[in-house]
């Protein structure tokens, strides 16, 4: 499918393969694999944005997947968030939609959504907030009707 049907369809928390559909070359040629691994990987969904108009042009919209992190001693050092537009050439599919019942903690800011974590339950979610100390997040249910809110702002760290 293309990009902008996950922008219209895909929900935050999900699960995003994409590719460019060449074949993956042999790990003996690090350059042209490191290349194939920037056009095919996967992704959790945890930011769409809309078409941004500036001065002279607009930027098309867009989705940015969280592909992972890099960690030493339980601290996240780096964080690996790629974002593809709209008019994207890749290829994608939902490889897994977060289950019903599962919470996902989210931070609105610039007019945007951010999905910060996809937590078991509201529980864990409510634990994971105090931990990291997001004071604005809100809760949703994965799978309640209308996307009502499970709770959640003005939580202090």
């Amino acid at each position: 499918m293309s990009a902008t049907t996950i922008l219209d369809t895909a929900p935050l928390g999900a699960l995003i393969r994409y590719t460019d559909s060449s074949p993956k070359p042999p790990a003996r040629f690090t350059k042209k694999l490191a290349a194939w691994e920037r056009s095919n990987g996967v992704g959790r969904l945890v930011k769409k944005e809309p078409p941004r108009p500036y001065p002279t042009w607009t930027a098309p919209a867009s989705f940015t997947l969280h592909e992972g992190n890099f960690s030493s001693d339980g601290v996240i050092l780096v964080t690996i968030m790629r974002t593809h537009s709209a008019d994207s050439a890749l290829t994608f599919e939902v490889a897994e939609e977060p289950q019903p019942g599962q919470v996902r903690v989210l931070l609105d800011f610039g007019g945007c959504t951010e999905l910060l974590h996809l937590a078991e339950s509201v529980t864990a979610a409510e634990l994971w907030i105090a931990k990291e100390g997001y004071r604005n997040a809100r809760l949703e249910i994965v799978g309640s009707e209308d996307g009502d809110r499970a709770g959640g702002a003005e939580l202090a760290a």
